[in-house]
């Protein structure tokens, strides 16, 4: 069974090769620039310039989109879980939990929403989805409010000093 991990900006190559990884999801501004993992080849790269905002945009902001969500769905479903998958952002807290949670729903729609919300707060107790991103996610995912719910459930992240990465599995464990 393949996972998502998630980490900051910082730890990416480390992660990556630490795992095994070969896709990269990056949710960083626009004019962030960092260099992709050499391990990552690039149509294994999906880069989505948007800012860590809640709202519309406004001035030199992006704000998370349909388009975005979109694009990171299509990406994840052309994934083939073999090998595990880095998402990051700039700390790990916000757009890559929330891209990590679209990602498993894109790929496994079956999955409890409240069970999947749960699975992150135990892996990273830190994690603050970005709201913008899981109300795009529900909708793009016809979730019907279940993903926002579960989200709101759990409440937000411990406080963290950016440095924390999880690793969030694409199934839950069953203990047999």
């Amino acid at each position: 069974m393949s996972k998502i991990i998630v980490c900051p900006l910082a730890s990416i190559a480390e992660t990556a090769v630490r795992h095994g990884a070969t896709h990269l999801v990056s949710l960083i501004a626009e004019k962030q620039d960092f260099h992709r993992p050499g391990l990552i080849s690039p149509e294994r790269h999906l880069k989505l310039a948007m800012n860590d905002i809640a709202f519309a945009g406004t001035g030199d902001l992006v704000a998370p989109s349909a388009a975005h969500v979109e694009r990171l769905i299509e990406f994840v479903r052309g994934w083939d879980g073999q090998t595990p998958m880095v998402v990051h952002c700039w700390m790990g807290v916000s757009r890559s939990p929330a891209a990590a949670l679209i990602s498993v729903l894109a790929i496994h729609p079956e999955e409890d929403d409240a069970a999947l919300a749960k699975r992150l707060r135990k892996a990273a107790p830190h994690a603050t989805p970005n709201p913008r991103l899981i109300e795009l996610g529900d909708k793009i995912l016809g979730r019907n409010g279940r993903l926002i719910a579960a989200v709101k459930a759990i409440g937000r992240g411990a406080e963290t000093d950016g440095r924390a990465s999880f690793v969030l599995p694409l199934r839950a464990i069953v203990d047999s």
